[in-house]
C-alpha cells in the first residue's frame, strides 16, 4: 500500500476545540532583513491530529517524551463504522466486527473510521461527534489495547463533558489519537501505522504526523 497521510494540516484556520487558544503563526525573521525565514508558533499541544499521553488525565501518568517508540508504530486494525452525530461506538459494534473478522488480539492498536471527519468545518464538529461508550472502552481495556485512534475530535462522545472514556483508557495506559483524517483511503482491515509526536518533555499531548502504509 502506498503511504497515506492521516494528518490534518495545522494552520491559522484549522477548527479548534472550544476554549483552546487559536493557532498563531508569527513571522520572527525574514530573508530581507535577516537572510533567512523563521516563524514563531503558538498553539495547544492537542491541536489538529494529536496524541494524548496518559498524563493528560492521570496524575503520575506517562508523559509524551516517555512513550516508547515501539508503541507508536506497528500493525493496526481498522474498524469501519458509519456514525452520525451523537451516535456511540458500542461494545456490540466491536464484538460484531470480531464475529466477522476474528478476535482482536491483545496489545493491538485500533483505529475507528466513523466518517465524522467530513464534518470538520461544521459548527457541530466538536459538540456532537461520535465516540466510545464506557463499556466499549472497558472492553478494549480487557484486551490490553496499545493505542486507540479515531477520525473525530475526541474519543469521547461530544456530549460527554466528564470525558469518561479518556479516564478509562488513559488510567490503563492506553494511548489515544484523535482527529485522524483520510482513513477512508485505507482499503484493508489491517495496515502498518506510524504516529510520531514531538518529543516535548513533560507534555500531556502533541500534534503528530500520522501515516498508514
Amino acid at each position: 500500500m502506498e503511504p497515506v497521510d492521516l494528518t490534518l494540516t495545522i494552520s491559522k484556520t484549522i477548527p479548534n476545540f472550544p476554549g483552546s487558544p487559536k493557532p498563531q503563526f508569527i513571522l520572527w525573521s525574514g530573508i530581507k532583513n535577516d537572510g533567512y525565514n523563521l516563524e514563531l508558533l503558538f498553539f495547544s499541544s492537542h491541536i489538529g491530529t494529536h496524541i494524548d499521553a496518559p498524563y493528560h488525565f492521570v496524575k503520575g501518568g506517562l508523559k509524551i517524551h516517555q512513550i516508547p517508540l515501539k508503541r507508536l508504530m506497528g500493525k493496526a486494525i481498522l474498524i469501519k463504522l458509519k456514525k452520525t452525530k451523537n451516535k456511540p461506538i458500542t461494545k456490540l459494534d466491536i464484538i460484531s466486527f470480531e464475529k466477522k473478522n476474528g478476535k482482536i488480539p491483545n496489545n493491538s492498536s485500533i483505529f475507528f473510521f466513523t466518517t465524522w471527519q467530513k464534518n470538520l468545518n461544521q459548527s457541530n464538529y466538536f459538540a456532537e461527534n461520535p465516540g466510545l461508550t464506557s463499556s466499549s472502552a472497558k472492553y478494549l481495556v480487557s484486551k490490553q489495547i496499545n493505542l486507540v485512534g479515531i477520525d473525530s475530535p475526541s474519543i469521547d462522545l461530544g456530549k460527554d463533558e466528564s470525558y469518561s472514556v479518556h479516564h478509562i483508557l488513559l488510567k490503563n495506559n492506553i494511548l489515544i489519537v484523535e482527529n485522524l483524517s483520510n482513513l477512508n483511503k485505507i482499503s484493508s482491515k489491517e495496515f502498518n501505522f506510524t504516529i510520531l509526536p514531538l518529543k516535548i518533555k513533560n507534555a500531556t499531548g502533541s500534534p503528530v504526523r500520522a501515516v498508514a502504509s
